[in-house]
């Protein structure tokens, strides 16, 4: 015997049913934290110290990729 049940609600109706926790307000008040903190730390720097926090890493694997290409186009590699 097989039995399906089909419950058609909203998920807030479904939390409320199962007696979960609404987290919504918490989850707001933490993207706005995340958010200011992120505004404030982007302000404090100057567009010199964003390139140089955030390229270095990635301009030295463009760097490891073209002497990688060059090492093998040159019969090195």
């Amino acid at each position: 015997m097989k039995v399906t049940i089909d419950i058609d609600c909203t998920p807030e109706e479904a939390r409320t049913f199962l007696g979960l926790p609404d987290v919504k307000p918490m989850q707001e008040h933490m993207m706005q934290e995340l958010q200011d903190r992120m505004s404030a730390s982007v302000r404090a720097m100057s567009p010199e110290e964003m390139m140089k926090t955030w390229l270095p890493a990635s301009m030295a694997g463009l760097e490891q990729m073209q002497q990688f290409f060059t090492r093998m186009a040159s019969g090195k590699g």
